[in-house]
């Protein structure tokens, strides 16, 4: 079939691509052909190019691109798939449909090696929750998230996918030679890539298994000379590291408040707490920090850097965090 391609030599090949990429031109239903030395890019809109190219537009036969099956198109409609590695993940009461999809997923081309329907709410202290097996074998999985690796059970441990960019935003403050204190760390998700940017992290949680992945994910991604794994209540775990935090970590929504008192003797003269917390709409961020500022006391002043809604939780909640610097008074 005869396509408008924009012809360049070889060499510049990348970065002409890389522009119509970037302008939105690039015409992803056909291959991209090399021919004696030229590099023919298919376009979608060839008036669009821009105009130092506008010479080198041709007419050429391109291959049509073999486009990878969905579930979607072999369903008919769009499901609501989570992935987590290579675990796909539903949430579906049905069990017929949740069966239907999973089938769909397994025949696509989409990378997968385990279906998984959530079977219960997020439950206990340890905060897991049980799921039903729908195709595949097992709930372990390596998830890969801003360059870092997590192995983790989804069985055993809690782990979400959906705060990746919120963790990412908390990561890029951190700064090297920092000590960070996290004090709910799962199985690392915070604390890797804080050691990755050379702070000295202590990482805590009561479950036992998520501290387990955590000591294999620092060693996995070559972090584990700057990550101290603790297993326990971080109230009870960590008083060899009273006053010395540059910066805590708070991730336990509904509940943080209560280790607020843990927090305050883990700080240092100054430190940034990120603290997670899940509220009404009408005053998402006013409890939090009524209750750190009530923990502070006379010893730190607080200022609240940051108020940012993370995501939606339930009907007229949201689950936010504060940044909050704690400055010793």
């Amino acid at each position: 079939m005869s396509v408008p391609c924009v012809a360049v030599e070889r060499e510049r090949g990348e970065a002409v691509r890389a522009r119509l990429a970037d302008a939105d031109l690039l015409d992803g239903d056909h291959e991209i052909a090399v021919d004696d030395g030229t590099i023919y890019v298919p376009v979608t809109d060839p008036a669009a190019v821009p105009a130092d190219l506008a010479d080198r537009i041709v007419e050429r036969d391109a291959a049509e691109r073999d486009r990878p099956r969905t579930p979607a198109e072999l369903l008919g409609y769009e499901p609501s798939l989570e992935r987590l590695g290579d675990i796909v993940i539903l949430d579906e009461d049905d069990d017929g449909r949740a069966r239907e999809i999973a089938d769909a997923v397994m025949a696509s081309d989409l990378p997968c090696a385990t279906v998984l329907n959530r079977a219960s709410p997020i439950e206990g202290e340890l905060r897991v929750r049980e799921w039903d097996v729908l195709a595949g074998d097992g709930t372990e999985t390596v998830h890969r998230e801003y360059g870092h690796e997590f192995a983790l059970d989804v069985a055993a441990v809690y782990f979400s996918p959906r705060l990746a960019t919120e963790r990412h935003r908390v990561i890029e403050q951190v700064d090297p030679d920092e000590r960070v204190v996290d004090m709910f760390a799962g199985v690392g998700p915070y604390a890797i890539p804080a050691a990755a940017r050379g702070a000295e992290v202590v990482a805590c949680d009561l479950n036992e298994t998520a501290i387990a992945y955590l000591r294999e994910n620092a060693e996995r991604n070559g972090v584990n000379d700057r990550v101290t794994a603790v297993a326990g209540d971080v109230r009870e775990t960590t008083d060899a590291y009273a006053g010395s935090a540059d910066r805590l970590v708070m991730n336990l929504p509904h509940s943080a408040d209560a280790f607020l008192e843990t927090a305050v003797a883990l700080a240092g003269d100054d430190c940034v707490v990120h603290y997670y917390d899940i509220q009404h709409e009408d005053d998402p961020f006013g409890p939090g920090e009524r209750a750190i500022r009530a923990a502070a006391g006379d010893a730190y002043d607080v200022a609240v850097e940051t108020e940012r809604v993370v995501r939606s939780y339930a009907p007229h909640e949201y689950n936010v965090c504060l940044d909050v610097r704690l400055t010793r008074a």
